[in-house]
């Protein structure tokens, strides 16, 4: 599935969201910083299976070649609101992602009146290399979106548990067949866009249409409507059934 190409050179996924600089490890704690032209580790970015074998790897090699799956912390934001019926007394919504945040358990964020944001939790984003054709339908949707996975919290002590986040409409659609579960589509940041693009071009690659073969089998012969030939049966398999009397 084709992604339409930006009409300017396009940066890495990382250049984009994290700049070219050094790394702040302050303020971002995960993914990679771009310096001098070489990829840098910054603790900003997990490569989770490094090819065996190999020295360090430098350059967009490390990430685009070194790995078949990667991941990053993702920051979620959910805002809860007055309720609009007298059946739910406040209304959650997933708003916002943060890339590379730090840990959180429903952290308030901002406050206008009654609406209230917090920083939810802080969930590994992970990207696998045999689910890119998952991620190019993502990235081939007018806003791609990060699927966030919530669950009724059972000892009471936050609003609901935040299970997973994914980039993959796939799997948030597998578990909103479920019924269990509450999915909210989140809209991706434009660093985050490139990330997963960078990800998912590198290791997708189309599938070849192969064509059935056609079954010799002869169809214009005349059938007897006898059925199965191992079955001994004399009569015409599609007369209407004779009613028993008892």
């Amino acid at each position: 599935m084709a992604i339409p190409a930006l009409s300017r050179p396009r940066k890495t996924g990382l250049q984009k969201a994290f700049g070219e600089g050094s790394a702040n490890k302050e303020t971002v704690n995960t993914g990679y910083a771009i310096k001098g032209g070489a990829w840098h580790r910054a603790g900003l970015c997990t490569i989770v299976d490094p090819v065996e074998g190999r020295g360090e790897p430098s350059g967009e090699e490390y990430v685009a070649k070194a790995a078949s799956q990667i991941e990053m912390p993702i920051g979620v934001v959910v805002r809860k609101t007055p309720g609009v019926t007298r059946w739910a007394k406040w209304n959650w919504r997933a708003v916002a992602v943060l890339p590379g945040a730090g840990p959180a358990a429903w952290l308030e964020m901002r406050r206008e009146g009654e609406a209230v944001e917090y920083h939810a939790a802080t969930l590994p984003l992970t990207l696998w290399a045999d689910e890119s054709e998952a991620y190019m339908v993502n990235l081939s949707d007018g806003q791609p979106s990060i699927y966030l996975v919530l669950r009724d919290a059972l000892d009471g002590s936050q609003p609901m548990d935040a299970v997973l986040v994914t980039a993959s409409p796939f799997e948030g659609q597998d578990y909103a067949d479920t019924g269990e579960e509450i999915v909210e589509k989140i809209p991706m940041t434009e660093g985050l866009i490139a990330w997963v693009r960078d990800f998912a071009l590198e290791h997708h690659r189309d599938e070849v249409f192969v064509k059935r073969r056609r079954d010799k089998k002869r169809t214009d012969l005349v059938e007897d409507g006898k059925g199965d030939a191992r079955i001994r049966q004399d009569s015409d398999v599609y007369r209407a059934p004779r009613r028993i009397v008892q």
